[in-house]
């Protein structure tokens, strides 16, 4: 079975871009952290940078929503590839291909890459506007004081 399973932080902002045969592809980078025992015994922490690829519509997810320094959670599958660059030399690198995306915060404030020139207002209505489906009841709002617990 091959299966990657990272959670970290964006390295980078992600590059998007498209394919000739029109399928968006992303690549980034997610900082994630790996403890390790020092020669003197304490422990350490050190940060391994994962190169990630994304496809179609979870490229453009990822490029919309997220951002250098943003937590996420990706998981997918290891593949290696090998290139040879502009001088003939080949080139071998490790890749996640990208399965699944989650957010791993919430993002106060607005939060995300959209430009709100391109954001449709009318599609993304607030809770007090929107009925949960038909039953009458309108969704609980977004905040934090109902949690048994703090952040």
């Amino acid at each position: 079975m091959n299966r990657a399973i990272l959670m970290g932080r964006m390295a980078r902002d992600p590059e998007i871009r498209t394919t000739q045969g029109g399928i968006s592809v992303c690549n980034f980078t997610v900082a994630c952290d790996r403890r390790s025992r020092a020669a003197d015994g304490t422990w350490q922490n050190q940060a391994d940078f994962i190169p990630c690829v994304a496809w179609r519509q979870q490229a453009e997810f990822v490029h919309r929503y997220f951002s250098k320094g943003d937590r996420i959670l990706v998981s997918g599958s290891i593949q290696p590839r090998s290139w040879d660059d502009d001088k003939g030399n080949r080139r071998y690198t490790t890749e996640v291909i990208v399965d699944e995306v989650e957010f791993c915060e919430s993002k106060r404030g607005g939060g995300g890459r959209r430009d709100d020139a391109d954001y449709d207002r009318t599609d993304h209505a607030s809770a007090s506007t929107v009925d949960s489906g038909g039953d009458g009841f309108l969704p609980a709002p977004d905040d934090d004081t109902s949690l048994p617990f703090d952040f």
